[in-house]
């Protein structure tokens, strides 16, 4: 059974993007979480939650980013709030710098060290709030990247390989296809804010709602 290393933020992609790893490709999964100084805890309970369900080992790595900028890291930055039909069409406040990319290459050396050829990711470039590092040619460039930089190489006749099962499904079709593997949503957090419940008006908020309507179901998560 191939090993695979599994970004889990404790959000329905990255959830959805597990259970994908697990069940249909059936691999032996770790996840890798991050603290990276998020504004909120609830994220990182979420992914321990669903890292715990699915029988799967954990390692969270811990590291500040020593500027500020973002909302989901500077507390003095407020979390905007758009109308759903506005999302995507200007880069927001959100926005962590090359997040994805600093995620990615710790992902990779932890892939590297252990033999581990597969590193998924829950990245989406449809229903997303138009971050850089969730766009289709930015996962390409890093593949290859992958591929270079690493001892799993072509050298070696097993290429590292990033994967990105979600990157051009609609929200609706990742709750769908989240429903037939069965993947536990009322155990993952999305919202920018935290809190005891969802805020309802954040744009990871909106995004969701609008994935489980088009799905005719409700968020577990504000039942």
């Amino acid at each position: 059974m191939d090993k695979a290393i599994v970004l889990l933020s404790g959000g329905l992609d990255s959830a959805t993007a597990l259970a994908w790893a697990q069940h249909v490709k059936k691999w032996d999964c770790r996840c890798l979480l991050f603290d990276y100084g998020q504004r909120h805890r609830r994220e990182l309970r979420a992914a321990r939650a669903l890292a715990r369900r699915a029988g799967c080992p954990v390692e969270v790595v811990r590291f500040r980013l020593p500027w500020g900028g973002s909302s989901l890291i500077d507390s003095r930055v407020p979390v905007p709030t758009h109308r759903s039909s506005s999302i995507g069409r200007e880069l927001p406040n959100t926005y962590v710098p090359a997040r994805n990319t600093i995620f990615l290459a710790l992902a990779l050396s932890w892939a590297d060290a252990i033999g581990a050829p597969n590193v998924v990711i829950g990245a989406n470039a449809l229903d997303y709030s138009g971050y850089p590092d969730c766009r289709p040619a930015y996962l390409r460039a890093m593949q290859k990247a992958a591929r270079l930089g690493t001892r799993l190489s072509p050298a070696s006749g097993r290429p590292a390989r990033l994967w990105a099962p979600l990157l051009r499904l609609s929200k609706t079709q990742i709750v769908r296809m989240g429903r037939s593997l069965h993947v536990p949503y009322e155990l993952t957090w999305s919202c920018y804010r935290g809190g005891r419940r969802p805020c309802g008006t954040c744009d990871s908020c909106q995004l969701r709602v609008k994935g489980f309507r088009g799905a005719g179901e409700m968020d577990p998560a504000l039942v």
